[in-house]
C-alpha cells in the first residue's frame, strides 16, 4: 500500500440532532466564545498587569476576529494566591484590575459591539481572607459550619482527616492556626479554604451573587470546578495513592458528585429569571462523555467544556472516538456540543499536539468544523506557542512550588499577549502589552506573533481563524446547524460532512489521497498542492481544509 492507498472505508454514520431549545435565538448553541485571561490580556494602566481598562480597549480585536462572546477569568477582589481563583469578595473587583465601574464600561461597550460577556464564578472554594473564613478561624461556629471544619485522626487528632490529596500536591487538609486537632479543607492551596454546599447559608449567597452580576447585564457564566462542589457522605477516604491531577478524569469522593445537579438546576431557575438566555457553563472533569452530559441537561447548565476532546492527541481514530461520544451523550439530553483545545490551565495546543505550528492551525480548523460552540484561549489566534522557558523567579503558578506538586507549567500559557512588532518605547519591555512592561516575560521574537504583525498577511493564523469565523457565520451547515456523517477516508485521516460543507484532517505526516472529498475549496490550514491527475484530491500531513459541496 503506498501513501495514497485508502484503508477500508469505516462505517458512515450520521450523529444525532440535538433536540430542538425553546429559546428564542439559542445564541449560546453555537457560539465562538473567547476567553480572556485579564492579567494577561491588555494592560491600561502600564503597572505590567492586565486588566479590564486594557481588556476595554482591546475589545474591538475580539469584533473583528468575529468571536460571539468573551469571557473573562476572575477579576474579583483578592490576595491573588492562586492568580484570582481566591476570591475574598465576590461583588467587588481587585484593584489591581480596575474598579466596579470598570466592569460596568467593559460590559456595555461589548455589548455594543455585539459581543456577549461571560464571567467566571467561582463557587467550590473562597479565598482565606473572605469575611466568613476570617470569622471561622475566629471561633465563630456558624461560619465554621459554612466550611469544612473536622477533627483530625490519630492521638490528639495531629493526623488529617483522611487522605484526600491537594490538587497543588501535599494534603487537601490544614491545621487550623491555634487548634491543632481541627483541620480544615482545602483542594486547592490552603489559602482556598472548601464551602460546605451542604449549608444553606452558602447556596442563598452563591444565588445572590449569580443576580448581582446579572443585574448588571453580564450574560453568563463559566463555573469554576463545578464538579468539585459536593463531597461524598462522610468524607471517605481516596485510597489510592499517587499525585492527584489537576486536570484528571479519576472517580474521586470529592468531585462529580452526584449532589451537584440540584444546585445547578436551582441556578437555572435563577438565570431563566432574566432576559436575552443567560447561561452557565460548566467546568467539570468527569470520568466520561456520559457524566459531562448530565451537567447539561434541559433544567440546569447550557455548555459544559468538552475536556475529554481537549485531552485527546493527533491521533483521527482517537479523535472520533471522542467526536462520536460527545456529540452521543450530549444529542441524548439535547445538549450541543462545546469544543475546546486550549486554556489558562493547560499546555497551549500548538506545543502540547507537537507537530509545531502546522499542526496546530490543523487542529484549529478541525474543533471549528465540529457541530455546536466553541471556545478559543487568548493568543490561539496568533498560534502562539507554550512558553517553556520561564525563569524561576518570574513564576507564579502556586503549584510550581509545591514539591509534590504539578509541574507549574500553567505559567507558560499566561505570558501576556504580544499585541505589536516592537517593544514598547519608553521603558516598558512588551510587544503592546502595556507601557510598564509585562508580569510574565514576553519571550524575544514574539512581535513577529503580535496582531499587528499577522493582520493582512494571509498565511497568518490570525487570519485564517478570522475566515473560519466568517464562514461559521456565513455557512448554515456549520455551528449547530446540520449533523456530522462521516465521509469513507484513509487511515490517519477524519473527513465527514455536514449538509454542503465537507472538512478532512489527515493526522498523518505524510500527504494522502481523498477520495471522497471534492468541490469548492474554501478554505484550508495549510497550502494544497496544485493536483491536477485524476481520482481525488491530495492532502498534506498535518493539514485540515474545508469543501463547498455543489
Amino acid at each position: 500500500m503506498n501513501q495514497y492507498d485508502s484503508a477500508p472505508a469505516p462505517q458512515t454514520r450520521t450523529a444525532p440532532r440535538h433536540k430542538e431549545a425553546p429559546a428564542p435565538t439559542r445564541w449560546w448553541r453555537d457560539a465562538v466564545i473567547y476567553q480572556v485571561y485579564p492579567r494577561s490580556f491588555a494592560d491600561g494602566n502600564g503597572d505590567g498587569m492586565g486588566d479590564l481598562a486594557g481588556a476595554r480597549r482591546r475589545l474591538p480585536h475580539l469584533a473583528q476576529l468575529g468571536v460571539d462572546a468573551v469571557w473573562l477569568s476572575p477579576f474579583y477582589a483578592s490576595p491573588q494566591a492562586d492568580a484570582g481563583y481566591d476570591v475574598a469578595d465576590y461583588r467587588a473587583i481587585d484593584p489591581m484590575f480596575g474598579t466596579l465601574e470598570d466592569a460596568r464600561a467593559l460590559i456595555r461597550d461589548a455589548h455594543a459591539l455585539g459581543l456577549r460577556v461571560i464571567i467566571d464564578i467561582v463557587p467550590n472554594h473562597s479565598s482565606d481572607q473572605h469575611e466568613w473564613f476570617r470569622r471561622a478561624l475566629g471561633g465563630d461556629t456558624a461560619a465554621r459550619a459554612r466550611y469544612h471544619f473536622v477533627p483530625g485522626r490519630g492521638e490528639r487528632g495531629i493526623e488529617p482527616p483522611n487522605d484526600w490529596e491537594s490538587v497543588f500536591g501535599g494534603p487537601a487538609w490544614s491545621q487550623v492556626p491555634g487548634e491543632p486537632g481541627l483541620w480544615y479543607l482545602h483542594l486547592f492551596a490552603p489559602e482556598q479554604p472548601d464551602f460546605n454546599w451542604d449549608h444553606r447559608a452558602v447556596r442563598d449567597e452563591f444565588r445572590s451573587v449569580l443576580r448581582f452580576w446579572l443585574d448588571l447585564g453580564v450574560d453568563g457564566f463559566r463555573i469554576d470546578v463545578a464538579h468539585g462542589l459536593v463531597k461524598a457522605a462522610g468524607l471517605p477516604d481516596m485510597g489510592a495513592p499517587g499525585q492527584l491531577k489537576l486536570l484528571g478524569t479519576a472517580e474521586l469522593p470529592f468531585f462529580d458528585q452526584d449532589g451537584v445537579h440540584e444546585i445547578y438546576r436551582s441556578w437555572r431557575r435563577v438565570l431563566d429569571e432574566y432576559p436575552e438566555e443567560r447561561i452557565g457553563v460548566a467546568e467539570a472533569w468527569t470520568p466520561s462523555a456520559e457524566r459531562t452530559a448530565l451537567y447539561v441537561r434541559e433544567d440546569e447548565l447550557h455548555q459544559a467544556f468538552n475536556f475529554h476532546y481537549l485531552n485527546t492527541g493527533w491521533d483521527a481514530e482517537a479523535l472520533r472516538e471522542v467526536i462520536d461520544a460527545s456529540l452521543t451523550s450530549l444529542g441524548a439530553v439535547g445538549a450541543p456540543a462545546t469544543w475546546v483545545l486550549s486554556n489558562h490551565d493547560v499546555v497551549r495546543h500548538r506545543t502540547r499536539l507537537g507537530g509545531g505550528h502546522a499542526r496546530g492551525r490543523a487542529a484549529s480548523l478541525l474543533m471549528l468544523a465540529l457541530p455546536g460552540s466553541a471556545y478559543v484561549y487568548q493568543g490561539e489566534e496568533l498560534g502562539l506557542p507554550e512558553v517553556t522557558e520561564l525563569p524561576d523567579e518570574a513564576r507564579q503558578d502556586p503549584s510550581f512550588f509545591r514539591d509534590s506538586g504539578q509541574d507549574g507549567l500553567r505559567d507558560g500559557c499566561r505570558v501576556p499577549l504580544p499585541w505589536e512588532e516592537e517593544r514598547t518605547a519608553g521603558g516598558g519591555d512588551s510587544y503592546g502589552f502595556g507601557s510598564g512592561g509585562s508580569w510574565l516575560p514576553q519571550p524575544p521574537g514574539w512581535g513577529a506573533l503580535s496582531v499587528a504583525a499577522q493582520t493582512g498577511d494571509p498565511s497568518s493564523t490570525l487570519e485564517l481563524y478570522r475566515t473560519a469565523l466568517r464562514l461559521r457565520r456565513e455557512r448554515p451547515e456549520l455551528g449547530d446547524g446540520e449533523p456530522l456523517e462521516w465521509l469513507p477516508a484513509p487511515a490517519g485521516v477524519l473527513a465527514f460532512r455536514r449538509g454542503g460543507f465537507v472538512c478532512a484532517a489527515n493526522t498523518r505526516t505524510a500527504p494522502v489521497r481523498l477520495e471522497s472529498v471534492s468541490g469548492e475549496l474554501l478554505l484550508a490550514s495549510g497550502p494544497l498542492p496544485a493536483d491536477g491527475a485524476p481520482g481525488g484530491t491530495v492532502l498534506p500531513g498535518d493539514t485540515t481544509a474545508w469543501w463547498a459541496r455543489g
